[in-house]
């Protein structure tokens, strides 16, 4: 029997990891990730020594393949993002799928459960989040529309992730569609500049063209 653990790491400040994550981390056999040069300073502040292998959106059927063998010879893994649970917004959940596909049943899946951007933003936004809808990043081109028109036609708060190149961009269109209805930013959650900005569409953007636009972004947009 051999295990792929799925992982939770900080999506930010290195202290919000689990007791239990770092001692799965310290002890399989290896860690999968999607930058092994932004896993390797979390290892390192943990004193982590455990081998890494990149796996990411990218990565070619021969590098699943080497993966599943692996598992297959008993060797237990750790499946970590660059950020926050794997899975979300990133090929983790390929991988998984994968190994049903293929049937695996010497195989256990366990998740180590800890950060996430998602529930980080949905915790302080303030709005009912009994139910939610998360939509990952907005299509850069095609099917915008429809991305901006599913987000205003939701009756329960919408979260979503973008990048400081497009934060702007997204919000200013999203503002044709919603309205000036009330939304919260968060920037660099957990980290030395984090920020969170509340109030209505308008006042929002306006607050964010006066900062320096970098890190990360997590918008929640109130229901309809």
């Amino acid at each position: 029997m051999s295990v792929l653990y799925i992982v939770s790491t900080p999506i930010g400040n290195l202290k919000d990891i689990t007791l239990r994550a770092i001692d799965v981390l310290k002890n399989v056999n290896l860690i999968l990730c999607e930058d092994t040069r932004v896993t390797k300073k979390l290892l390192e502040h943990y004193q982590i020594k455990t081998l890494l292998l990149s796996y990411h959106q990218y990565s070619k059927l021969k590098k699943v393949e080497y993966i599943l063998n692996l598992l297959k010879e008993g060797k237990n893994l750790a499946l970590v993002s660059d950020a926050g649970t794997p899975g979300i917004s990133d090929p983790g959940n390929r991988l998984i799928a994968k190994i049903m596909e293929v049937g695996l049943p010497s195989v256990m899946i366990v998740p180590i459960p800890g950060p996430s951007a998602v529930t980080t933003a949905a915790s302080i936004s303030g709005f009912p989040m009994d139910k939610f809808i998360f939509l990952g990043f907005p299509p850069t081109k095609r099917k915008r529309k429809k991305f901006f028109e599913e987000v205003v036609n939701s009756k329960y708060p919408t979260i979503f992730y973008e990048s400081p190149y497009r934060i702007l961009k997204t919000l200013k269109e999203l503002s044709s569609f919603t309205g000036n209805r009330e939304i919260v930013v968060c920037r660099e959650l957990t980290k030395k500049f984090e920020t969170i900005y509340r109030g209505k569409i308008d006042k929002v953007i306006k607050e964010i063209e006066r900062d320096k636009i970098k890190g990360e972004f997590v918008v929640v947009v109130e229901g309809k």
